[in-house]
């Protein structure tokens, strides 16, 4: 895993939320010979939830992943669905870093953590980091992304022994519940169109195909690129579940859709030279899996409206000033244009 190459983290280096002397003695009790001298860690940017750590002994360096300090929603945070669905990947098409231990016991850091290998990769977040790709590569990379999603989806969950792994029956009727109990928790404002939104989303459910594992935010900037413009390894599967696997489609899609608003705090590399558009994403996933995507309109509609709920929160939170930083202050102007992309795409599917 890598956020570009930055420097190693120096012997006792202590990050918020990882103490390196702590989890040294906890691996060296449970798999010793792993580490050779003192930990230093570094909190990795740019991850949304879950807190990731680069930690390294001076020779060899692993990843650290434990929820976010002072976190209260612990299924959305749970470190042994995260460490299941990665040890269970490993050995499929699927490339996910090796899962190298799972500590459910919060004494050691302060909450349940685990440790995977460090993949050599770079994820690619904005267009500004994509451009010196050129076209071409540019064009390569977003349709490995399209190809790496068709073998997960391929993956035979119950081979792979992740049968129970999510309650696929009634899945999107469940998604689309949570999401708008999601927006009455965070709505403190007009927002002509949200609920025309919702309830057209429920009006019109599609009948989902044969479930698979779905990753539950898919989307360029979590998975490492690396040598040969390869995808290395897809990250960050704390909302991964079984259930509808066009749900990632329609993310994935949406991601993909140009927004026309220089300067975005939300991140998309659609403006890229050499980036395929939606269009051409979905064409390929259906050539290459051999679903129907006849009814995709449904599916990123219902990304924009999870989009514009996620947005709204985060905006209801910056007024009351429980989150800092920059580009937050721009996050609630954006909320309308996500709800009317998911208008405009349902009416127009």
């Amino acid at each position: 895993m890598s956020n570009g190459t930055p420097p190693p983290p120096a012997a006792g280096q202590a990050p918020p939320g990882l103490d390196p002397e702590r989890l040294r003695a906890h691996l060296d009790r449970e798999r010793p010979g792993l580490v050779s001298g003192p930990l230093g860690a570094q909190l990795i940017e740019g991850g949304r939830s879950n807190l990731t750590y680069r930690v390294t002994d001076g020779t060899a360096s692993w990843v650290v992943r434990r929820p976010p300090l002072g976190h209260v929603l612990a299924t959305a945070h749970d470190m042994r669905r995260e460490h299941r669905v990665i040890s269970a990947l490993h050995d499929t098409a699927v490339p996910v870093p090796e899962a190298l231990l799972l500590c459910t016991d919060e004494s050691v850091i302060g909450a349940p953590f685990y440790v995977m290998e460090l993949v050599a990769g770079t994820p690619y977040r904005t267009v500004e980091q994509l451009a010196p790709l050129g076209p071409e590569r540019t064009r390569a990379v977003v349709l490995s992304l399209v190809d790496t999603l068709v073998e997960l989806h391929a993956v035979d969950p119950a081979a792979a022994g992740l049968g129970d792994f999510g309650r696929p029956d009634g899945f999107l009727e469940r998604q689309l519940r949570r999401w708008g109990k999601q927006l009455a928790a965070s709505k403190n404002r007009d927002l002509p169109g949200i609920d025309a939104l919702h309830e057209a989303l429920g009006r019109a459910l599609p009948a989902s195909p044969a479930p698979t594992v779905v990753h539950g935010d898919y989307r360029l900037d979590n998975v490492l690129v690396g040598a040969g413009d390869t995808i290395t390894a897809v990250l960050d599967w704390e909302m991964s579940t079984l259930g509808d696997p066009l749900t990632d489609l329609g993310l994935l899609a949406m991601y993909c859709t140009d927004l026309g608003l220089p300067g975005s705090p939300v991140s998309t590399t659609s403006g890229a030279p050499g980036h395929p558009d939606p269009d051409e994403l979905i064409a390929r996933y259906a050539e290459r899996s051999g679903r129907d995507v006849g009814r995709i309109a449904w599916y990123t509609a219902f990304a924009w409206f999870k989009l514009a709920v996620i947005l709204e929160g985060i905006h209801y939170r910056y007024t009351l000033g429980q989150t800092v930083g920059a580009g937050f202050d721009r996050i609630g102007e954006l909320v309308p244009v996500f709800i009317d992309r998911g208008l405009t795409t349902l009416k127009e599917g």
